[in-house]
């Protein structure tokens, strides 16, 4: 947790958000601010920008990163939309709990991102959902769905279509034994290797991995550092079986709603593979969805052009 960010609760503070330069053709993007609110007693760390009287746009990050996977988007986005980024409880700049004494679920996640909007003063919102994001913002759409305006997925999975046999025998296996043996073995995502070579690099071709900054692992390394921090990832592996189990009913809600949505995927992702993209079209027919050459970590190798598909979408809502 960042030191001094707790002096009290920061909310808006409009005055200064919005930043362009004031003459010439250049437009350049507003400031993003680095800010903390108590949610339930806890420190929410979370990035801020753009104009607050824009629509608002809530970036969803996934594992093992916290907001700092979108440092690159939010200044692309921020002259067009306010954007709020928050690191979920256990991540990043946020409070985590000892995992000894408190069980991380994605419900308790969504229960802090929840109440952080509440905080804010934010009650009409679009969704944006990469990995962990996706189970966290299918909770807040299902509890409260007249608040969101529109989703926006990228690699972040809702359907067993997405999840190979194997990757669903993982979740399965994680939530159902809790043996040392299978303890240790979730440790080994959270390892250095787990981070570097069986995530961001994994889906990578080695020609091409120049465009993955060491700032992201380097990062996300920095709050893995002890076994309770690690513990903390490991308890939400062996939660994310309720997340499949939650599928029909994110579905259900889709289908109800017809929220718009935009579909960005990076199809050379392994863990979420492109079938789960498609997927979303059987429950939002009129979903636009554009598959991009990239991996899981698509945020990280072609920002510019998930923005402009971004932009795009949200322009036209």
């Amino acid at each position: 947790m960042v030191a001094g960010l707790c002096a009290g609760v920061v909310l808006h503070a409009a005055a200064g958000l919005a930043q362009t330069s004031s003459g010439g053709d250049f437009a350049l993007p507003p400031k993003t601010y680095y800010r903390a609110a108590s949610v339930h007693g806890h420190t929410i760390f979370y990035r801020e920008a753009g104009d607050p009287k824009e629509r608002t746009l809530v970036l969803l990050h996934g594992f093992p990163s916290s907001s700092h996977t979108y440092r690159e988007l939010i200044p692309m986005l921020s002259r067009h939309v306010h954007i709020i980024a928050p690191d979920y409880l256990g991540s990043g700049y946020s409070e985590r709990p000892d995992p000894d004494g408190y069980v991380y679920t994605f419900g308790k996640l969504t229960d802090h991102v929840q109440g952080l909007l509440e905080a804010l003063k934010i009650d009409r919102y679009m969704l944006y959902m990469q990995d962990f994001g996706a189970p966290v913002g299918f909770r807040l759409l299902t509890r409260q769905p007249e608040h969101v305006e529109g989703i926006i997925v990228q690699n972040a999975n809702a359907y067993l279509d997405g999840l190979t046999q194997l990757r669903q025998a993982f979740f399965r296996g994680a939530h159902e034994d809790r043996t040392a043996h299978s303890v240790s073995s979730l440790h080994a995502f959270v390892s250095r290797e787990g981070i570097v070579d069986r995530q961001y690099l994994r889906d990578v071709p080695v020609e091409r991995r120049d465009i993955m900054s060491p700032d992201s692992w380097t990062h996300d390394l920095n709050f893995l550092q002890t076994d309770k921090d690690r513990k903390i990832q490991v308890q939400l592996f062996q939660d994310y079986q309720t997340n499949i189990d939650q599928y029909g009913t994110w579905q259900e809600t889709m289908r109800k709603y017809q929220f718009p949505a935009l579909i960005v995927w990076g199809e050379r992702d392994p863990a979420f593979i492109v079938a789960g993209a498609k997927a979303y079209l059987r429950d939002l027919p009129k979903a636009e969805l554009h598959l991009i050459d990239a991996g899981h970590f698509a945020i990280e190798e072609k920002a510019s052009e998930i923005a402009q598909h971004v932009l795009g979408f949200v322009t036209r809502r």
